[in-house]
């Protein structure tokens, strides 16, 4: 019977019942799409490998450390392999076709990376000559690449001397299985790019950007870092060794203020949602003093007439929730390509689904108790004889 009344009050008010209801949707969107991005930007963190390390120059990460400096970090106790690491800056057929480019040791990338896992091709076919490439099954997917394109890329860092772009064969196609590498990257050979600098067919620095450095097992992740470090002490350019995970972090903390302004935004939708569905139960109890009169003169209990209340709020909160956390699984695909370059790790996962639910729910809660209580504490005859 309770959940009869329920559903006719529902139905007697359509269109308030409508606007509260798609209010909650839209709101419960926007509080997984904020967490999503959050959980996107932490993603890299939580997923970094404990058995590498990175070394950058201890000025800026746009310093560029000296060739000379992998034999000797190879060199120190606890270092089992170390890879180039080099940031390219290039950009395909127009600036905004941009994703991230990496030169690396191809012959060590693999090795160093061992989430990463062709689907198609193999090392040999990317070893095979210095123009060869990897790219992530997301690039493949957005830019319809596959086996043996070859693709242009217009450099910005390091440009062709002539003005022509780079050019690029896919020899591989890969899919990371963790987050920590995304699947819209390109990796290709640092020596092509150094040997095109020494001849003269292209412009930029010389160097690297940074050391990857994979650890022994059972080498000890401080006390290395601390012998990279001590070992360039004197120069000629000093170095910052640190954790994956930190190396990361700083990237994120590159943003500044932006997760703390992305919560302040999802505490702010938070808070004005209950307010609005608050003001919905409010309106419905004044709406029903005549109601709960007749149904505690018939011999309903307070407890009853408290859980109509309570539960009209949760039903409209929990159909609401579930049509936004619906609006976010089905625009996901859509939302990970756009952001793709900023955001390659964009993935709405079941934590932030339960998150949006329970939220929902909560609001439900929250704003159903105060109309229910009141409900719950109105005596019959003042109930009757109220005018609404």
């Amino acid at each position: 019977m309770p959940w009869v009344l329920i559903y006719e009050n529902l139905k007697e008010h359509k269109l308030r019942t409508f606007l509260t209801i798609a209010s909650l949707s839209v709101a419960v969107f926007l509080l997984c799409f904020l967490r999503t991005v959050l959980v996107s930007l932490e993603a890299g963190v939580a997923a970094s490998a404990s058995n590498r390390l990175i070394v950058q120059s201890a000025v800026s990460l746009f310093v560029d450390l000296p060739l000379a400096y992998q034999s000797k970090i190879e060199a120190v106790e606890g270092v089992e392999r170390v890879c180039k690491l080099q940031w390219f800056g290039a950009y395909f057929q127009e600036p905004s076709n941009f994703f991230a480019q990496f030169g690396v040791d191809a012959d060590r990338f693999l090795e160093a990376y061992p989430e990463v896992d062709l689907v198609e091709g193999s090392e040999s076919e990317f070893l095979s000559a210095p123009t060869r490439c990897l790219i992530g099954v997301g690039l493949a997917k957005k830019y319809g690449w596959k086996m043996g394109d070859k693709i242009p890329m217009i450099g910005t860092i390091f440009p062709r001397s002539d003005g022509t772009p780079w050019e690029f064969t896919v020899a591989g196609i890969y899919k990371s299985r963790s987050s920590n590498v995304d699947d819209n990257t390109l990796w290709f050979h640092y020596k092509y790019l150094h040997e095109s600098i020494l001849s003269g067919t292209a412009d930029g620095p010389e160097g690297v950007g940074v050391y990857v450095l994979r650890l022994s097992p059972g080498a000890d992740t401080g006390a290395t870092s601390a012998k990279v470090d001590a070992l360039f002490d004197a120069g000629p350019l000093r170095v910052q060794t640190t954790t994956e995970a930190e190396f990361q972090r700083q990237f994120v903390t590159m943003l500044g203020s932006v997760p703390i302004f992305i919560n302040s935004i999802g505490g702010g939708v938070l808070f004005a949602i209950v307010l609005a569905v608050l003001n919905t139960m409010l309106l419905s109890f004044r709406q029903r003093f005549h109601e709960i009169g007749i149904l505690k003169s018939l011999g309903f209990t307070d407890g009853v007439t408290f859980g109509i209340l309570l539960f009209e709020s949760v039903t409209i909160c929990a159909i609401g929730g579930t049509l936004g956390i619906g609006a976010a699984l089905a625009t996901a695909d859509s939302m990970a390509a756009s952001l793709s370059t900023v955001l390659p790790t964009f993935v709405v996962t079941p934590q932030t689904i339960g998150l949006g639910l329970g939220l929902a729910l909560g609001i439900g809660v929250a704003a159903g108790l105060f109309p229910a209580w009141q409900a719950r504490q109105l005596q019959c005859i003042d109930a009757l004889r109220a005018e609404v």
